[in-house]
């Protein structure tokens, strides 16, 4: 990232996202990484919050995505709020990590996931 950053780690939600019938029905735990690049600068000189993001904010708009209509695909899910944070805050870019730490595939690992980067056109 280019810019200043906010990020959040570790956001746990529960969603109800994936391809299979049990993931769907029962659902499972995702966690949200995020990092959001913007100029901090005017925040920093004025300690006004209106010169940067509301955290609280950002937070309840990932969990309404996340605990709210299911995606097949994690990638989606992703660009979703990739999409939310760019046009509902004064924010240049994003990056968003969903982790998926019990999918039902066999093997040992300990989670898969995907990672986007989307800038503001």
């Amino acid at each position: 990232m280019d810019k200043d950053t906010i990020f959040f780690r570790g956001m746990a939600f529960y969603g109800y996202h994936g391809v299979y019938p049990e993931e769907t029905r029962l659902g499972q735990r995702f966690i949200v990484d995020l990092e959001l690049g913007l100029d901090l600068a005017p925040a920093a000189r004025t300690d006004d919050l209106n010169q940067t993001v509301d955290y609280g904010r950002v937070y309840q708009v990932v969990k309404e995505l996340v605990e709210g209509q299911p995606f097949r695909l994690l990638e989606t899910l992703a660009e979703r709020i990739a999409e939310a944070l760019l046009t509902g805050f004064p924010v240049e870019e994003v990056r968003v990590r969903v982790t998926k730490p019990n999918p039902p595939i066999p093997g040992h690992y300990d989670s898969v996931g995907v990672e986007i980067r989307r800038r503001r056109t």
